[in-house]
């Protein structure tokens, strides 16, 4: 595959729909997630993948088009969106290591003095909300502009029914949040931070979408129009993060078979990146017991092997 061109149109179809051909004869997705009502409905036989080269063409297999519960994915977005207006007076407030610990575990935080682990765990992803909404006055609102003005999509939205079940049972991320507050590590009003949170995790958004949003990863930090978004030390920053910790407790596995920086949610969806090739999103909302698509995880072990495109 290497003699491919970055200006080639549809250059990986060929390919996405080998995978798709693969993945429908595979028995065994894993279980959509459960304690989310609106996410245990869906179908694990679903399966959506699409890539956004550079100049912003994007294409796919399967249900790419079809809006899923973006969940921890938008972990990403609010990330950048914080780092590009903070930028490394952040990382005195969230580290950038592996936890080893599920990604809502209070024990670790309690050790490091209310500092998370990194930003892709709950109580790290609550801290960089936090942070952005002192800055914005409104996280939520910021990611949502973001997410509609990369993908092209104006109709992006938040689903008031996931947001709602989220907050039913948002009893441990409440606990995060106080504990953290308790060390002086939350600077807004918790109920009004928990509220932002489950908004920006309710975000419904398609493969397509969510490959053309993080376009700016594999671009260096440049967004969709032409404009920087982060510098390129800080795009390395995210990938990187992304490698080592955007597959909760199972990135060093995700790391050793798919070789790219990804980040997962509990909807189904994984967002991977090639830093200077293109961006990929991949859906299928049958998860294994740490909370990864099991399709999804391998359809993109299954694009490197046959594109040989890693980051090693």
């Amino acid at each position: 595959m290497a003699h491919m061109t970055a200006t080639s149109s549809h250059a990986f179809l060929p390919v996405l729909e080998r995978i798709a051909e693969e993945i429908g004869r595979t028995p065994g997705r894993g279980r959509p997630a459960d304690y989310i009502p609106a996410l245990a409905a869906r179908d694990p036989r679903s399966f959506g993948m699409a890539v956004a080269e550079l100049d912003g063409t994007v294409y796919g297999v399967g249900d790419w088009r079809q809006p899923f519960s973006a969940q921890s994915i938008t972990k990403v977005f609010t990330l950048a969106l914080d780092l590009a207006r903070e930028g490394d007076e952040l990382w005195e407030h969230v580290g950038r290591e592996p936890s080893g610990n599920p990604f809502n575990s209070l024990v670790q935080l309690e050790y490091e003095n209310g500092i998370p682990r990194n930003p892709f765990i709950n109580a790290g992803a609550l801290v960089v909300t936090d942070r952005l909404r002192t800055r914005t006055g409104d996280a939520a609102g910021e990611l949502l502009t973001f997410l509609r003005t990369e993908s092209g999509n104006p109709a992006l939205d938040f689903d008031k029914e996931v947001a709602d079940s989220e907050t039913r049972h948002g009893d441990r991320n409440a606990a995060l949040a106080h504990f953290m507050a308790s060390y002086g590590n939350i600077d807004n009003d918790v109920p009004v931070l928990l509220d932002e949170y489950f908004r920006q995790c309710s975000v419904a958004a398609s493969c397509a979408d969510l490959a053309l949003a993080a376009g700016f990863l594999a671009r260096h930090g440049i967004r969709a129009d032409g404009s920087r978004l982060l510098t390129r030390s800080q795009a390395k920053q995210v990938n990187a993060v992304m490698l080592t910790c955007g597959t909760y407790d199972a990135a060093g596995d995700f790391a050793y078979r798919v070789g790219l920086p990804g980040k997962s949610g509990v909807g189904g969806g994984i967002i991977a990146v090639v830093p200077g090739r293109c961006t990929l999103c991949v859906w299928s909302p049958g998860l294994d017991e740490r909370g990864n698509s099991v399709a999804g995880v391998a359809a993109l072990d299954r694009f490197t092997t046959l594109t040989g495109l890693s980051v090693f």
